[in-house]
């Protein structure tokens, strides 16, 4: 149903991971289950000078957590097509579809917990700077392809 591939969205880093829908995938459908490793918040310190830091999420008000599986690999938008419930009885994060989502598109939540939350993250400053370069380089790769298909079809030579 989902697998990891190369994302668009982030900085374009080697890491720069997200997840996909190898299906469609119908509103509301459960997407994956992800399994947590929570840690006391006074020992976030210690997490806060790794990598690791930035694949947490917040879990409960005393704790943090490590999502295991896909969890940690699903990027934010501020226009999401998932949404997550926390599962404290399972000890996972519930990941579904808040939207219709189509086989091939990136699975995004928002960061912020609520799906309409216009919010800004902590680690997002020139989030909108990203976005209108992201949109740009996609506009410029539809606007090639349409240059080439009218040179393709241009039979006045």
């Amino acid at each position: 149903m989902i697998e990891v591939k190369q994302s668009k969205l982030g900085d374009g880093g080697e890491l720069n991971r997200g997840v996909f829908a190898t299906v469609d995938i119908a509103k509301g459908t459960l997407i994956h289950q992800a399994p947590v490793v929570p840690y006391p918040n006074e020992d976030h310190e210690h997490v806060e000078k790794t990598i690791l830091e930035d694949y947490v999420f917040e879990y409960g008000a005393n704790h943090t957590a490590i999502l295991l599986g896909y969890g940690s690999l699903i990027n934010h938008s501020y226009e999401p097509n998932a949404t997550y419930d926390i599962n404290f009885d399972n000890h996972t994060f519930d990941f579904y579809a808040y939207t219709d989502i189509k086989a091939g598109d990136e699975i995004v939540i928002n960061y912020n917990g609520e799906e309409d939350s216009m919010d800004p993250l902590w680690f997002l400053d020139d989030y909108e700077e990203r976005m209108l370069e992201f949109n740009k380089s996609n506009d410029d790769e539809v606007e090639k392809e349409t240059e080439t298909q009218s040179l393709d079809t241009d039979t006045s030579n």
